[in-house]
């Protein structure tokens, strides 16, 4: 076994059972006995458990982003809608158990390793960038209220996994889009509207 298959079989231990029971809660020697890399190999590659921790939640990242932007992507004249559509259909996959970011950040605190929260900010960053280009341009105010609704939706899904929560954020996030057009077209928009 070389260093690239023990990492990529640790990373996939520390994410299955990271995210499924919690990063305190699952030492390094159950990574080990579960990817079946030998201790010696295993400090190695990942020296501490923060570096395993942060390469979990860097490839978490990778992949979740990278399938977000595809979905936004594929529906051009609703990207917003894409958003929340995708989001009710994660929810929906088993084993779904909410932000695998916010429960790290959640369990470790402001005050957790600096390796990994740099991780986590990193990717609600980015979350924060998609939005706004979905929102499209000069919609930061909207941008900001859709990151408040994914991760509200996030968290309340993780409580009662399905896609209603997903859908109720997606209506409320269509009705915030309907908003900023509408004030965007300026005071006569909502006058002539009904006419």
């Amino acid at each position: 076994m070389d260093d690239e298959e023990a990492r990529i079989r640790l990373l996939d231990a520390a994410e299955a059972l990271f995210y499924a029971e919690g990063i305190q809660a699952v030492g390094m020697d159950r990574i080990r006995a579960e990817s079946g890399v030998p201790l010696k190999r295993l400090y190695k590659v990942f020296p501490a458990k923060e570096a395993l921790v942060a390469g979990y939640l860097e490839r978490r990242d990778r992949r979740w982003m990278g399938s977000l932007r595809a979905a936004v992507a594929a529906a051009p004249s609703d990207r917003v809608g894409a958003v929340f559509d995708w989001l009710a259909a994660w929810f929906s996959e088993p084993g779904f158990r909410g932000c695998a970011f916010m429960n790290a950040y959640g369990e470790l605190g402001a005050a957790g390793p600096a390796g990994v929260l740099d991780v986590v900010r990193r990717h609600k960053a980015e979350l924060r960038t998609l939005l706004a280009e979905a929102a499209g341009p000069g919609r930061e105010e909207l941008a900001d209220q859709l990151l408040i609704l994914v991760e509200g939706a996030t968290a309340v899904a993780a409580l009662a996994p399905g896609p209603a929560p997903a859908r109720r954020a997606g209506a409320a996030a269509a009705a915030l889009v309907r908003a900023a057009a509408t004030t965007e077209a300026g005071p006569g928009a909502r006058a002539g509207a009904g006419g």
